[in-house]
């Protein structure tokens, strides 16, 4: 028998080999009929663009721009109604058209070379935010929002002892309050169509310390509301 060499694997981590497990059939217990399940609703989906300019401080200056990377972050999205149809025989209406609020920001990431010539990368993060609203017909939505009306209803009395005077210590009250499901925002995507430049001129390896940024974002985002429904089986 050969004698044999150890073999050294460099950057080695710690490793575990995971045990199978047994699998097998589970019987759904399912509800016969058509039943009425409560589950989020597509109201709308659309598309959003979002026209930003700003100015980036690079410290130490910058004589290239090496990468960006981009995201977005909703900080808010609200659906305001401002129209609205009655459900016949319910205090529910349905919303035919709306204004959506989105507010957020879009974080980049900038990683860039200073004049050094063998220096290392820096990296700036910087937030721009952003805000605006779209107006939302009915031919917008996919689905209508539902908002039921809380009502307040006060009953006055006549005085017995003088018919010509109000009773101002005796009232009828009826309140109704209706607990309606608040519509939300979810990210879909993202497209973004950038300019970046030094808002001076610059010569060939001249360094920059501000990074003008022209962007236009197209972000698409779904409009939700949980709902009953029921579902045809």
């Amino acid at each position: 028998m050969s004698e044999q060499c150890p073999i050294n694997v460099p950057c080695q981590v710690a490793g575990q080999t995971q045990t199978p497990l047994s699998d097998e059939t589970a019987t759904p217990i399912v509800t016969p009929g058509a039943p009425i399940v409560k589950i989020p609703v597509v109201l709308a989906e659309r598309t959003l663009q979002i026209v930003v300019e700003s100015d980036i401080s690079l410290e130490p200056p910058a004589v290239e721009i090496k990468r960006i990377l981009k995201n977005v972050f909703l900080t808010q999205c609200k659906l305001v109604p401002v129209a609205f149809v009655p459900v016949p025989g319910t205090p529910y209406r349905r919303v035919t058209r709306a204004k959506l609020f989105v507010q957020g920001y879009i974080r980049k990431n900038i990683e860039y070379a200073n004049d050094e010539c063998n220096g290392v990368l820096y990296d700036r993060i910087a937030n721009v935010p952003f805000s605006g609203f779209a107006d939302l017909t009915e031919g917008d939505f996919l689905s209508l929002a539902l908002v039921a009306s809380s009502s307040d209803t006060t009953s006055h009395f006549i005085n017995p002892k003088n018919g010509d005077l109000p009773r101002l210590d005796k009232y009828f009250f009826e309140n109704a309050v209706f607990y309606n499901e608040q519509p939300y925002c979810e990210l879909v995507s993202a497209q973004f169509f950038e300019l970046d430049f030094s808002p001076c001129s610059t010569e060939l390896n001249e360094p920059f310390d501000t990074l003008r940024e022209k962007i236009v974002l197209d972000l698409t985002l779904k409009v939700l509301q949980v709902q009953q429904v029921q579902v045809a089986l």
